[in-house]
């Protein structure tokens, strides 16, 4: 695709990221047969291609339009299109670079700006944010049932072993996490004891950037990985292997901290070594499949819903049904396994309806598989396929914590 940007945006770093993707794209629409808002809403602009071409108005010089940032919007940044093209457009790079000239184009109305920045505020703000959820949970039954559906029952985290390893990981704090499901990050140390690592939970740290990062707060994003940055670099130059992430959604921010800082001259190389360290959960735990030992269990029905995040994102594609099937497990999949839940961090927030929609068609075709249990990789995704109850959703981590056996 030929491309002739207007002078705000050419020779600049964004600029010559967003003219070498748009010249990868062959306008093929390969992409269209796995956007899952094409899916539902049938339009070109709500495709990646579709919205390519918006992008590519704007960025050579047309103005910005609310019809523009509304098909943005729509957008998951689910990625599923970079793994279908065969032009391996980087499409997920290119959109945030079309977000943020839309907005700063055209900006938002009051009352939506107010609430993008009350829900980073709130994600942002654990000790806001833990308080407001737990009053949620104790006020959950009595809630309207749109409402109680969006919280998740109170869980106990079981007990954290306290042993010392040689061999140590760095666990990030996290935002949501830790209130929504506290059981995951419990699990992840238990499951690592038993293979003789140690999980460390450094002091400073906080939201991946991800939240601001998705809501066009590029520089409140950044601030936030510098932050981490900071905190997680010393434990890396002191031995610990990698910094390990059991939330997929984050995980692919964190892999991109490289790219995202690195015109910044301070950060640059502390930010890709940073990423160059990062790994999944999945990623670890399958290096360590030879010296996992399961104690006997009866085998249960299990369904995988594997994150977009984790598929698209971290091209970890096919990575935990791998690991289940080397330990014996058989994970199933659903019908369109490739296409997104409707959860993609705050979108359910701001597109609901859209976000209902892939959700319920989510939970149908996982449900025929007619599972004792849903299994799946992100904070975001169990909460959305959780929402109405019946069949219990859990991070795959939590159901090998139960099977795992000490290692001595």
């Amino acid at each position: 695709m030929q491309t002739k940007l207007a002078d705000f945006i050419n020779n600049t770093p964004a600029g010559a990221v967003a003219d070498e993707i748009l010249r990868r794209c062959v306008h093929c629409g390969m992409c269209t047969a796995t956007c899952p808002t094409y899916q539902l809403t049938g339009d070109e602009l709500d495709s990646p291609r579709g919205r390519i071409y918006q992008i590519k108005q704007v960025l050579e010089g047309a103005p910005a339009t609310e019809s523009i940032q509304k098909h943005l919007d729509r957008c998951l940044t689910c990625r599923a299109c970079e793994t279908t093209c065969p032009a391996k457009v980087e499409y997920g790079k290119l959109v945030e670079i079309g977000r943020l000239e839309v907005e700063r184009q055209i900006g938002r109305k009051p009352l939506e700006a107010a609430k993008r920045w009350a829900l980073r505020r709130l994600i942002n703000t654990p000790s806001v944010f833990k308080p407001a959820y737990r009053l949620g949970q104790a006020v959950r039954p009595v809630l309207p049932v749109s409402w109680r559906q969006k919280i998740m029952p109170k869980q106990k985290a079981g007990c954290i072993p306290a042993k010392r390893h040689g061999r140590q990981v760095i666990m990030p704090a996290g935002c949501v996490q830790p209130s929504l499901s506290p059981n995951i990050d419990a699990a992840t140390v238990r499951v690592l004891d038993k293979l003789g690592i140690r999980a460390v939970f450094p002091e400073g740290g906080g939201c991946c950037g991800a939240v601001n990062l998705h809501l066009n707060a590029e520089h409140d994003a950044l601030d936030n990985m510098r932050r981490n940055i900071d905190a997680w670099l010393p434990l890396l130059e002191q031995g610990a292997e990698a910094v390990l992430i059991n939330a997929s959604g984050c995980g692919s921010t964190v892999k991109e901290y490289g790219y995202h800082l690195r015109n910044d001259p301070q950060y640059a190389a502390k930010a890709a070594a940073v990423s160059a360290s990062a790994k999944d959960i999945v990623e670890v735990i399958r290096a360590e499949v030879e010296n996992i030992k399961l104690r006997p269990f009866e085998f249960q029905t299990l369904a995988y819903h594997p994150p977009c995040s984790l598929q698209h994102g971290q091209k970890l594609k096919g990575s935990v049904e791998s690991l289940f099937a080397e330990l014996g497990i058989n994970l199933m999949l659903p019908a369109d396994a490739h296409l997104c839940c409707g959860s993609a961090g705050t979108y359910a927030f701001f597109q609901p309806e859209l976000s209902a929609h892939l959700g319920q068609a989510k939970r149908q075709n996982l449900a025929a598989l007619q599972p004792d249990m849903i299994l799946t990789a992100n904070i975001g995704c169990i909460t959305q396929l959780a929402e109405n109850g019946g069949i219990p959703v859990r991070h795959w981590i939590e159901y090998l914590d139960g099977l795992v056996s000490a290692g001595e």
